[in-house]
């Protein structure tokens, strides 16, 4: 058992609220997350994948009114929305915390309707693929967890292949069978194509147009089709940061799937030596150092990068309140040194520091010690005392 970040979190909030949901995609490992709190309390059970679970659930208040002094776990809970007015009616007749923990795998469905009814009852936390500090952080850990990604069946898996086999199915079920349970009628083989076009667009500036070309379809479909996909928790749109600097500034968000093994399952990319080999090395690894700083980022602190039209950049920005933080250039190579682009922006932007990520061990200071270059897991660390 790999222990997960998010558990000391979800016991907290328990402890404070009467409702807690839990988001991630698909096969994350929420579930069992979720099993573990079992063995230090009266828990009862529902999954409503699980037709016996629905039906006994039909009218919602009378049968979880029943278990008010258990603690409740409802998992795919975004499946029934008339389960959200219910839970608010219990909550209101007896607002103790830990009564109610809901998982759900689709973001919008189940943040809309805790919002419309569990608004000031519920706190909402997203449990993602492991993260670095979760897996032990040796190189070949490191790697494995770049390469295969963090959805525990495939980073679990003995062999590569196997990895590669079930990151595929997994792909194939949320075209063929998630997005049609999410609403969206879309033809299979039209988005499976779409996201691989993702794919090789990983980490590029979104254009719609371009991709509606290649596949034939609307630039407006196109948009519908990222919409979708986003919905599934698998792909992230990192917005770019605007400021008047009297720049021509880049406006189009970059476009990433979230866990890297997906992105190499839909390159084709079956091992370590190939991704090393393949054009898509460097953005591969500036997603995977994205969603370990998304994951630790401190409260109130959002991400964005800067791009001008001359082509000045800055990978990743850490922002609260409007002001730069942090700037960070993100290297696939052992040699940390950023371009012209990243000095010039943060001449611009003045953020409080300066940071190269990198996949070395070692805090190299950089132009007269202004800048540091770190790995990735001394970067989480910092960020996780700020919280």
């Amino acid at each position: 058992m790999i222990s997960r970040q998010l558990y000391k979190t979800v016991e907290k909030t328990l402890a404070d609220s009467p409702v807690t949901a839990i988001i991630g995609p698909r096969q994350c490992g929420k579930t069992t997350l979720a099993r573990q709190f079992i063995k230090d309390r009266a828990v009862h059970f529902f999954d409503l994948e699980n037709p016996a679970d629905q039906f006994a659930l039909e009218d919602p208040v009378f049968a979880l009114e029943q278990y008010h002094d258990k603690l409740v776990i409802i998992d795919e809970a975004q499946r029934m929305p008339g389960l959200f007015p219910a839970i608010r009616i219990l909550v209101d007749q007896n607002r103790k915390p830990g009564r109610f923990l809901l998982l759900g795998s689709a973001s919008p469905d189940l943040r809309r309707q805790s919002a419309e009814s569990l608004a000031g009852r519920i706190v909402t936390l997203e449990l993602t693929p492991f993260l670095l500090q979760e897996i032990n952080s040796e190189a070949s850990s490191v790697d494995k967890l770049w390469v295969c990604g963090g959805f525990p069946p495939s980073f679990l898996a003995e062999a590569d292949s196997t990895s590669l086999q079930w990151r595929i199915h997994y792909l194939r079920d949320v075209v063929e069978r998630d997005l049609g349970l999410l609403g969206f009628n879309l033809p299979p083989e039209r988005m499976w194509r779409f996201m691989q076009m993702l794919a090789h667009n990983h980490g590029q500036l979104w254009n719609k147009a371009q991709l509606a070309r290649s596949l034939d379809i609307g630039a407006t479909t196109a948009g519908r089709y990222l919409d979708a996909i986003q919905q599934t928790l698998l792909v992230r749109r990192l917005q770019p940061f605007h400021k008047n600097l009297g720049k021509r500034l880049i406006k189009s968000p970059k476009v990433y799937i979230r866990d890297t093994g997906l992105l190499h399952a839909l390159l084709g990319l079956k091992n370590r030596e190939q991704l090393l080999g393949h054009p898509v090395r460097g953005n591969s690894w500036e997603s995977l150092v994205i969603e370990q700083i998304a994951s630790c980022l401190p409260l109130g602190w959002e991400l964005g990068f800067w791009r001008t039209s001359g082509g000045s950049e800055i990978d990743l920005l850490l922002i609260s309140g409007g002001q730069v933080k942090i700037a960070i250039e993100i290297k696939a190579g052992l040699t940390p040194r950023p371009g012209r682009g990243f000095y010039e922006g943060c001449k611009n932007l003045k953020p409080i520091e300066e940071w190269i990520i990198y996949p070395g061990k070692r805090i190299i200071p950089l132009n007269k010690g202004k800048t540091l270059a770190l790995p990735v897991m001394e970067a989480v660390n910092r960020l996780m005392e700020q919280n």
